[in-house]
């Protein structure tokens, strides 16, 4: 570390030394202030951390909305979410919400980035504002709303669409859209959806609602409701506020 230090500080001075005002400039770099900053700023296993927060709030911010989204600028980002816009479809993040795409940053841990996909013109994602996604995939091929305040627990999946048909023949290369089924969902304010749950096509889930850990949301969930299993029902009616 110290023979770093001193070649930062041979390289200052050297770099000055034909400059106007160089006697002054090497004083200020031979200052205890200007030593100190240098000794931070190599102590090298603080560094890869920096640089990443760094990355997180300058270049991803900026490479998310390079691909079509209009997101906030708001928006945190915890490592590199995978986006995938198709042509004439829409991705819109409110303000103030949180992706996170890098277990370091939740308690559970993540399987994979955040994963935000239009598979046709026309779909959209919309999501509100103040609203926390870690590790979440969300595929639009119809709309997908999610309110403001939602929390999307470690690894929840939410999808629009049945991708193949659900007729046997040709299945695997047949994604017409007048047969891949697809439906609209709709997710309340406030909702909080727990890990590993999957949230399929056309299920409104209602305001202040809590979904279990684990469960396959197939039917709609009314307000104030806390539902979980596989398929999943609500168990319990919340009071509201």
């Amino acid at each position: 570390m110290n023979v770093i230090y001193e070649e930062a500080i041979n390289s200052v001075k050297s770099e000055t030394a034909g400059c106007i005002g160089s006697d002054d400039l090497k004083q200020q770099v031979a200052s205890p202030c200007v030593h100190r900053v240098l000794r931070r700023i190599l102590e090298l296993r603080r560094y890869p951390e920096f640089a990443r927060l760094l990355w997180w709030r300058t270049y991803v911010p900026w490479r998310v909305r390079s691909k079509g989204v209009a997101a906030s600028s708001t928006v945190s980002y915890f490592g590199m979410p995978v986006v995938s816009i198709a042509g004439g479809s829409s991705i819109v993040i409110g303000p103030n919400c949180s992706l996170c795409s890098v277990s370091d940053y939740t308690a559970l841990g993540v399987n994979h980035p955040v994963v935000l996909r239009t598979l046709r013109s026309r779909a959209r994602i919309t999501i509100g504002s103040d609203t926390g996604i870690s590790g979440g995939v969300i595929c639009a091929a119809n709309e997908v709303v999610i309110g403001s305040n939602v929390l999307l627990g470690a690894n929840v999946t939410i999808v629009d669409t049945d991708f193949h048909a659900t007729a046997p023949g040709g299945r695997r290369y047949n994604d017409d859209p007048g047969v891949v089924g697809s439906v609209p969902i709709t997710i309340g304010d406030n909702v909080f959806v727990g890990m590993g749950a999957i949230i399929l096509k056309g299920v409104t889930i209602g305001a202040n609602s809590v979904i279990g850990a684990g469960s396959v949301i197939s039917r709609d969930i009314p307000p104030n409701s806390i539902a979980a299993g596989n398929p999943a029902r609500v168990i319990k009616t919340l009071s509201e506020g």
